[in-house]
């Protein structure tokens, strides 16, 4: 992933961050330390949330990842 897809990605996180914190019951409930929450549960999920389909990079297909692992570690990245 290059530089420009990179802060792009981050970008977009954070916009789809606000937009899922503004409508949902989220921003009433206090955030605890050091508890993260997994922003999406699956592939469905970010699909359905998103309405995007989601791509494994260039890097996690050489590295020989399943698309759930691709997955888990987008989820890793992102939270």
């Amino acid at each position: 992933m290059d530089n420009m897809e990179k802060s792009f990605a981050v970008i977009q996180e954070l916009i789809d961050r606000a937009f899922n914190r503004f409508w949902s019951s989220e921003k009433d409930a206090p955030a605890s330390k050091g508890t993260t929450t997994a922003l999406y549960e699956s592939v469905k999920d970010y699909s359905s949330k998103t309405g995007k389909r989601f791509r494994m990079t260039k890097d996690q297909k050489s590295r020989g990842l399943s698309r759930d692992e691709a997955f888990e570690e987008f989820v890793r990245t992102v939270s």
